[in-house]
């Protein structure tokens, strides 16, 4: 695929991360974005930053624009999408919480982990119904589904392309479900040595090593 211009992601979009966090849902999708500097691929290593103290592993299905377009409705969406991957969303929880936004949690370089390779919509759909998971050193820390997502992937297309023109190769994330290392009781963070492994039915598994 081609590299992206931009890797837009989405915020608090599964209804099960909303109900995990005790917050109320979005009325519509809520956007951030991480630059290309993040971008690694698998086995390649997430390197922990010293300036936090708790980094996540998220696990996220990827739309990846296949065709241009700008304000396309929901019914046209898919007309854009050349198919879908897996990205793992890595944050650095102390640094969203204390920067009060999320450029630098989510920016650091290592943070987008993605798996090469697209499976089209002609497989998948509108990717819905896809079971999503995540394992930290072999142990399932995330294990849901994208019908818990909030705002489906034709909803998403189109809500994003009328912000941005939507280029070949550019990326949209689309949340991640419950079960994030913040969460759990106890916390459960990223250490040396580790290795995160993110599965997405229907399309692969993306394996990397953590480092400190």
């Amino acid at each position: 695929m081609p590299a992206p211009e931009k890797v837009i992601c989405v915020g608090l979009n599964y209804h099960d991360h909303a109900l995990e966090q005790g917050g109320d849902l979005p009325e519509e999708p809520l956007l951030f974005g991480k630059f290309a500097s993040a971008l690694i691929g698998p086995g390649d290593a997430i390197l922990l930053p010293p300036e936090s103290s708790h980094v996540d592993a998220e696990a996220e299905l990827v739309v990846v624009i296949g065709t241009e377009g700008r304000r396309v409705s929901e019914a046209d969406a898919l007309g854009l999408v050349a198919g879908y991957t897996v990205a793992n969303d890595v944050t650095a929880r102390d640094l969203q919480s204390k920067d009060g936004q999320w450029l630098r949690a989510k920016g650091f370089d290592t943070f987008c982990p993605l798996l090469p390779g697209v499976v089209p919509v002609s497989e998948l759909g509108d990717g819905s119904g896809l079971r999503v998971v995540q394992r930290l050193n072999g142990d399932v820390l995330q294990d849901s589904s994208t019908s818990e997502l909030i705002f489906g992937v034709p909803r998403l297309v189109a809500h994003t392309s009328n912000v941005f023109t939507l280029r070949p190769g550019d990326l949209i994330l689309t949340g991640t479900p419950a079960g994030v290392g913040i969460h759990r009781k106890p916390p459960v963070a990223l250490a040396d040595g580790d290795v995160v492994e993110i599965e997405i039915e229907g399309i692969g598994t993306l394996r990397n090593p953590v480092r400190g």
